[in-house]
């Protein structure tokens, strides 16, 4: 088994399910995505480009899902949460039934357009 799979086998309940439940959506809908075990979570790469990654915090009870992006969505942005921070951005979710697949997948997309190769656009 690999470590990120028996990480997120791991996980306490909702964290589990959630994170199930985001790693179906993101894998059905972008079929060339990488899973790997970085920094001690599950982070998603697409075409050698960070992508996202699930950010369980179990003290505040939310499953992050976090990606890189520095401008405002044209579309959900609402949903998204910054918390002041100015390269990350984030999906919140303390239930399964908070996931909205059609907002995910948005997000995720457009953000991933704004990306570069590197972090901080190196």
């Amino acid at each position: 088994m690999k470590p990120v799979e028996e990480y997120i086998l791991k996980q306490s309940e909702p964290f589990k399910s959630i994170i199930m439940h985001l790693q179906i959506l993101i894998e059905t809908n972008f079929a060339e995505v990488d899973l790997q075990f970085k920094w001690k979570m599950p982070f998603y790469y697409l075409n050698e480009k960070p992508f996202c990654y699930l950010n369980p915090s179990k003290k505040k009870g939310y499953v992050d899902v976090v990606f890189y992006t520095n401008s405002e969505l044209q579309k959900f942005n609402e949903f998204v949460i910054s918390d002041k921070r100015k390269v990350v951005k984030s999906l919140r979710y303390k239930e399964v039934s908070d996931i909205d697949a059609e907002v995910l997948v948005s997000v995720l997309a457009e953000a991933y357009q704004q990306t570069t190769k590197g972090f901080f656009g190196k």
